[in-house]
């Protein structure tokens, strides 16, 4: 791959579009509209690019990524007030800021799915208003009907949560919050996951599940297993804390143990 920081090396369009990930037909129209064009012309007139050209080309791709317009996106690099660090960390800041959203979204998800699983039966807007503004309310029934809806489990949490009230519902999310919260403050002290401390709260996290459906100890390390195996839920609970997915897991395997 060609060394775009040497000045003096230059990119055919081929070797640039393969460098930064897009198309001859897409750096032909950006030379086109002026938004980035070739630092040179071979003799045969093949267009060549240097590296000011890719670096032009790599903040256009930034912002197309952050959904700014073309024409947006050439008023912003044109603008005589704004040098080049200016736009590294405005693109940063965004890039930064898009990063948190999806992370949040992400959070927002496993919410739901594990809320499906146990049967909830609010609308949207109790939802929304329980489980907070990203909660993505029936966008993701059908995964974890399809997961789960033959089983036996599945129908108990049904009876059971056609029950629920909007209050039950409102204690239920505090005491999540509040396990994940022990469960994230054993792991910073070290309280080993095969302790006293930490099956403490392999019980508590089992109580909580048997509001729903009747939680064996075999069936909890199921759950636990499935924290590791399905990144969504690893990722729910390492944004609590950097680690806790696998803390969890642990501390609910060796709690079962001696009653498997």
């Amino acid at each position: 791959m060609a060394d775009v920081n040497d000045s003096d090396r230059t990119l055919t369009v081929g070797a640039t579009a393969e460098l930064v990930g897009v198309s001859v037909r897409t750096l032909h129209h950006y030379d086109e509209i002026g938004l980035v064009t070739p630092g040179d012309r071979t003799s045969a007139g093949y267009r060549v690019y240097d590296a000011a050209a890719v670096e032009r080309l790599h903040r256009v791709l930034t912002y197309r990524e952050l959904g700014f317009a073309l024409e947006e996106i050439g008023r912003l690099l044109d603008d005589p007030d704004v040098d080049a660090m200016a736009h590294l960390r405005r693109q940063h800041g965004l890039l930064t800021a898009r990063i948190d959203r999806l992370r949040q979204m992400a959070t927002a998800v496993e919410k739901m799915m594990e809320a499906k699983q146990m049967g909830i039966q609010l609308t949207p807007e109790e939802q929304r208003e329980i489980f907070g503004d990203d909660w993505p309310g029936e966008e993701y029934a059908a995964e974890a009907q399809e997961r789960w809806g033959d089983t036996g489990a599945w129908a108990q949490s049904q009876s059971r949560t056609a029950k629920f009230t909007k209050a039950d519902w409102q204690r239920i999310k505090a005491e999540t919050d509040a396990l994940e919260a022990d469960f994230a403050a054993a792991l910073s002290d070290g309280a080993p996951a095969d302790g006293a401390r930490a099956g403490e709260l392999a019980e508590r996290h089992r109580a909580q599940i048997g509001q729903f459906y009747d939680c064996s100890h075999q069936m909890q390390t199921c759950l636990a297993e499935m924290y590791l195996a399905d990144e969504r839920f690893r990722a729910h609970y390492d944004d609590v804390a950097p680690g806790l997915a696998r803390y969890v897991h642990d501390a609910i395997v060796a709690n079962a143990r001696p009653h498997l």
